[in-house]
């Protein structure tokens, strides 16, 4: 299957200019295209699945949270970003800087993608199609990974964790049982004797009855 693309590529720009300016819809239907940003043109309606395949719509039409994050000036560079890299994924498979290429080893590249000729109408389509919405992306800004709904989930290095030592019971002389939790943060170490000696403190130290 051929990479996304309108043949009218100078059109994707003039859409997403209007779909900035523009309020979002509930659902973004061919209505909404042709009457709230004036593009009822026949060669205008390839944009929707353009957008589905983007992941700015949903397959019901309904705006995703990367539509919105593109419609915001801060978040529209890495919005459009994480779009080209999903639309364009076969491209990405062969080339992770595929944003960086010429214009003509993306030609290229697509080339080897299709096995059709390089003056082929739909090559040049989709080379004009991704190069107009690599115009919006900034790479540098862009999420490593989302969970499906346009929302960024940020991975941070955590500690190991320790398991907390069994709680212990104490016996008062009035008969009342206590009972606590000890948890350990243990060095980083391979010598057992550390381990040892500190389990051994906690037996003749803490947990005396």
């Amino acid at each position: 299957m051929a990479p996304p693309f309108l043949n009218a590529t100078g059109l994707v720009t003039k859409i997403l200019d209007k779909i900035i300016e523009a309020s979002q819809p509930e659902r973004f239907t061919q209505d909404f295209l042709a009457t709230k940003l004036g593009y009822s043109s026949g060669s205008a309606r390839p944009m929707i699945p353009l957008l589905k395949k983007l992941g700015f719509i949903a397959t019901d039409g309904a705006p995703t949270g990367l539509y919105s994050q593109f419609r915001n000036p801060e978040n529209r560079g890495a919005a459009m970003a994480q779009a080209l890299r999903a639309a364009y994924k076969e491209i990405y498979d062969r080339n992770e800087y595929a944003h960086d290429l010429t214009r003509d080893k993306l030609k290229n590249l697509v080339v080897e993608i299709t096995g059709l000729e390089p003056d082929n109408q739909t090559v040049t389509a989709i080379v004009g199609t991704f190069w107009n919405l690599k115009a919006y992306a900034d790479f540098e800004k862009a999420p490593a990974t989302d969970n499906g709904n346009g929302k960024v989930t940020v991975l941070e290095k955590t500690e190991p964790v320790v398991p907390p030592v069994s709680p212990a019971a104490v016996s008062t002389p009035s008969g009342l049982n206590l009972s606590y939790t000890i948890n350990l943060n243990l060095p980083e170490t391979t010598d057992v004797e550390v381990f040892n000696a500190i389990f051994r403190s906690l037996k003749e130290n803490l947990l005396k009855v």
